[in-house]
Protein backbone atom coordinates (compact mmCIF):
# COMPACT_ATOMS: atom_id res chain seq x y z
CA UNK A 1 0.00 0.00 0.00
CA UNK A 2 2.64 2.22 0.81
CA UNK A 3 5.74 1.22 -0.89
CA UNK A 4 8.79 3.19 -1.79
CA UNK A 5 8.41 6.09 0.50
CA UNK A 6 10.56 8.39 0.26
CA UNK A 7 12.57 9.87 3.28
CA UNK A 8 10.32 12.92 3.36
CA UNK A 9 7.28 10.93 3.28
CA UNK A 10 8.19 8.60 6.11
CA UNK A 11 8.31 12.21 8.00
CA UNK A 12 4.86 11.87 7.80
CA UNK A 13 4.12 9.06 9.82
CA UNK A 14 6.54 9.75 12.19
CA UNK A 15 4.98 13.08 12.99
CA UNK A 16 1.53 10.97 13.27
CA UNK A 17 2.93 7.93 15.42
CA UNK A 18 4.83 10.89 17.73
CA UNK A 19 1.55 12.59 17.85
CA UNK A 20 -0.07 9.59 19.04
CA UNK A 21 2.90 9.00 21.55
CA UNK A 22 1.33 12.46 23.32
CA UNK A 23 -2.33 10.92 23.39
CA UNK A 24 -1.18 7.69 24.86
CA UNK A 25 0.63 9.62 27.88
CA UNK A 26 -1.87 12.26 28.16
CA UNK A 27 -4.87 9.23 28.61
CA UNK A 28 -2.04 7.12 31.24
CA UNK A 29 -1.93 10.19 33.26
CA UNK A 30 -5.77 10.87 33.28
CA UNK A 31 -5.60 7.38 34.35
CA UNK A 32 -3.42 8.21 37.28
CA UNK A 33 -5.54 11.27 37.87
CA UNK A 34 -9.25 9.55 38.04
CA UNK A 35 -7.45 6.65 40.42
CA UNK A 36 -6.09 8.67 42.71
CA UNK A 37 -9.03 10.87 43.39
CA UNK A 38 -10.17 10.84 47.36
CA UNK A 39 -7.05 8.48 47.90
CA UNK A 40 -5.06 11.53 49.74
CA UNK A 41 -2.49 11.26 47.28
CA UNK A 42 -0.83 15.22 47.09
CA UNK A 43 0.06 14.84 43.21
CA UNK A 44 -2.94 15.25 42.36
CA UNK A 45 -2.08 19.22 40.81
CA UNK A 46 0.92 17.57 39.41
CA UNK A 47 -0.51 15.12 37.66
CA UNK A 48 -3.20 17.40 35.78
CA UNK A 49 -0.25 19.29 34.65
CA UNK A 50 1.11 16.53 32.64
CA UNK A 51 -2.23 16.14 30.82
CA UNK A 52 -1.88 19.90 29.60
CA UNK A 53 1.88 19.54 29.12
CA UNK A 54 1.10 16.69 26.88
CA UNK A 55 -1.61 18.42 24.96
CA UNK A 56 0.54 21.32 24.32
CA UNK A 57 3.50 19.04 23.29
CA UNK A 58 0.59 17.70 20.99
CA UNK A 59 0.23 21.43 19.72
CA UNK A 60 3.51 21.80 18.33
CA UNK A 61 3.17 18.21 16.26
CA UNK A 62 0.17 19.19 14.78
CA UNK A 63 1.98 22.69 13.83
CA UNK A 64 4.99 20.77 12.37
CA UNK A 65 2.73 18.14 10.50
CA UNK A 66 0.65 21.19 8.81
CA UNK A 67 3.66 22.73 8.01
CA UNK A 68 5.08 19.72 6.40
CA UNK A 69 1.71 19.80 4.43
CA UNK A 70 1.86 22.98 2.75
CA UNK A 71 5.64 22.48 1.97
CA UNK A 72 5.67 18.96 0.31
CA UNK A 73 4.78 18.59 -2.92
CA UNK A 74 4.43 14.99 -2.54
CA UNK A 75 2.47 13.01 0.63
CA UNK A 76 2.12 9.16 1.27
CA UNK A 77 -1.90 9.71 2.10
CA UNK A 78 -3.97 12.08 0.35
CA UNK A 79 -3.32 15.59 2.17
CA UNK A 80 -6.81 15.63 3.42
CA UNK A 81 -6.50 12.55 5.00
CA UNK A 82 -3.23 13.61 6.78
CA UNK A 83 -4.81 17.15 7.92
CA UNK A 84 -8.31 15.18 9.32
CA UNK A 85 -5.57 12.70 11.12
CA UNK A 86 -3.48 15.71 12.90
CA UNK A 87 -6.79 17.38 14.19
CA UNK A 88 -8.96 13.81 15.16
CA UNK A 89 -5.53 13.28 17.49
CA UNK A 90 -5.80 17.10 18.57
CA UNK A 91 -9.58 16.90 19.62
CA UNK A 92 -8.40 13.80 21.95
CA UNK A 93 -6.24 15.57 23.61
CA UNK A 94 -8.52 18.64 24.25
CA UNK A 95 -11.41 15.89 25.46
CA UNK A 96 -8.23 14.42 27.70
CA UNK A 97 -7.75 18.33 28.66
CA UNK A 98 -10.99 18.92 29.82
CA UNK A 99 -11.27 15.52 31.83
CA UNK A 100 -8.47 16.95 33.73
CA UNK A 101 -9.49 20.55 34.05
CA UNK A 102 -13.32 19.30 35.12
CA UNK A 103 -12.08 17.63 38.60
CA UNK A 104 -10.42 20.98 39.76
CA UNK A 105 -13.84 23.22 38.08
CA UNK A 106 -16.02 20.82 39.36
CA UNK A 107 -14.53 20.06 42.66
CA UNK A 108 -14.62 16.46 42.42
CA UNK A 109 -12.59 15.01 45.44
CA UNK A 110 -13.36 11.10 45.17
CA UNK A 111 -13.59 8.86 41.80
CA UNK A 112 -16.35 6.29 41.72
CA UNK A 113 -15.31 2.56 40.22
CA UNK A 114 -17.66 3.80 37.13
CA UNK A 115 -15.00 7.01 36.19
CA UNK A 116 -11.59 4.44 36.96
CA UNK A 117 -13.24 2.51 34.31
CA UNK A 118 -13.85 4.75 31.48
CA UNK A 119 -10.84 6.44 32.37
CA UNK A 120 -8.96 2.65 32.32
CA UNK A 121 -11.48 2.02 28.48
CA UNK A 122 -9.66 5.39 27.71
CA UNK A 123 -6.24 4.37 28.18
CA UNK A 124 -6.96 1.84 26.59
CA UNK A 125 -8.55 2.96 23.68
CA UNK A 126 -5.49 5.35 23.33
CA UNK A 127 -2.88 2.93 23.04
CA UNK A 128 -4.69 0.59 20.32
CA UNK A 129 -4.95 3.90 18.38
CA UNK A 130 -0.77 4.61 18.74
CA UNK A 131 -0.44 0.74 17.46
CA UNK A 132 -2.44 1.30 14.45
CA UNK A 133 -1.11 4.92 13.83
CA UNK A 134 2.49 3.06 13.92
CA UNK A 135 1.34 0.23 11.86
CA UNK A 136 -0.45 2.31 9.28
CA UNK A 137 2.27 3.00 6.72
CA UNK A 138 3.28 -0.72 6.27
CA UNK A 139 1.70 -2.35 3.66
CA UNK A 140 2.29 -5.87 5.22
CA UNK A 141 0.43 -4.08 8.63
CA UNK A 142 -2.86 -4.03 6.41
CA UNK A 143 -4.26 -6.72 8.84
CA UNK A 144 -3.64 -5.27 12.35
CA UNK A 145 -4.21 -2.04 11.32
CA UNK A 146 -7.79 -2.59 10.79
CA UNK A 147 -7.89 -5.17 13.71
CA UNK A 148 -7.29 -2.27 16.28
CA UNK A 149 -9.29 -0.06 15.17
CA UNK A 150 -12.37 -2.23 15.17
CA UNK A 151 -11.13 -3.03 19.10
CA UNK A 152 -11.26 0.38 19.26
CA UNK A 153 -14.88 0.11 18.23
CA UNK A 154 -15.79 -2.26 20.82
CA UNK A 155 -14.27 -0.63 23.84
CA UNK A 156 -15.89 2.66 23.05
CA UNK A 157 -19.47 0.42 22.71
CA UNK A 158 -18.44 -0.74 26.24
CA UNK A 159 -17.96 2.56 27.49
CA UNK A 160 -21.70 3.48 26.04
CA UNK A 161 -22.83 0.69 28.80
CA UNK A 162 -20.87 1.72 31.30
CA UNK A 163 -21.78 5.41 30.92
CA UNK A 164 -25.49 4.17 30.74
CA UNK A 165 -24.96 2.03 33.93
CA UNK A 166 -23.00 5.30 35.64
CA UNK A 167 -25.72 7.45 35.43
CA UNK A 168 -28.80 5.22 36.47
CA UNK A 169 -27.08 3.88 39.80
CA UNK A 170 -26.17 8.25 40.26
CA UNK A 171 -29.79 9.03 40.50
CA UNK A 172 -31.03 5.67 41.49
CA UNK A 173 -29.19 5.97 44.69
CA UNK A 174 -30.41 9.66 45.50
CA UNK A 175 -26.88 11.23 45.55
CA UNK A 176 -27.18 15.13 46.16
CA UNK A 177 -28.35 16.56 43.11
CA UNK A 178 -25.71 18.91 42.98
CA UNK A 179 -23.29 16.28 42.91
CA UNK A 180 -25.48 14.12 40.50
CA UNK A 181 -25.29 17.12 37.85
CA UNK A 182 -21.46 17.63 38.31
CA UNK A 183 -20.42 12.88 38.23
CA UNK A 184 -22.80 12.95 34.91
CA UNK A 185 -20.83 15.80 33.54
CA UNK A 186 -17.83 14.27 34.46
CA UNK A 187 -18.99 10.96 33.03
CA UNK A 188 -19.27 12.62 29.86
CA UNK A 189 -16.16 13.71 29.32
CA UNK A 190 -14.64 10.63 30.30
CA UNK A 191 -16.71 8.57 27.86
CA UNK A 192 -16.09 11.74 25.31
CA UNK A 193 -12.51 10.65 24.85
CA UNK A 194 -13.79 6.81 24.15
CA UNK A 195 -15.72 8.97 21.24
CA UNK A 196 -12.94 11.04 19.82
CA UNK A 197 -11.06 7.36 19.66
CA UNK A 198 -13.75 5.58 18.16
CA UNK A 199 -13.69 9.03 15.63
CA UNK A 200 -10.46 8.60 14.34
CA UNK A 201 -10.27 5.16 14.07
CA UNK A 202 -13.12 5.11 11.74
CA UNK A 203 -10.94 7.89 9.53
CA UNK A 204 -7.59 5.23 9.76
CA UNK A 205 -10.19 2.44 8.19
CA UNK A 206 -11.72 5.08 5.66
CA UNK A 207 -7.88 5.39 4.89
CA UNK A 208 -7.48 1.95 4.48
CA UNK A 209 -10.16 1.30 2.42
CA UNK A 210 -8.88 4.10 -0.10
CA UNK A 211 -5.36 3.13 -0.26
CA UNK A 212 -6.13 -0.22 -1.01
Amino acid sequence: MFSGLMPQRVAFFELLAAHSDRVVASANATLRLVNNLGTGNDGIELLVKEVDFNEKSGDKIKAELISLLHKSFITPLDRDEIHNLTLEMDKILSALRNVANAIEMYNIQASTPEARELAALGADACLRLNRAMVSLGDKDRRKETAALCQEIDEIESKGDQVLKNAITRLFREGADPWMAIKMKEFYFLLEGVLDRCEGTAKTIEEILIENS
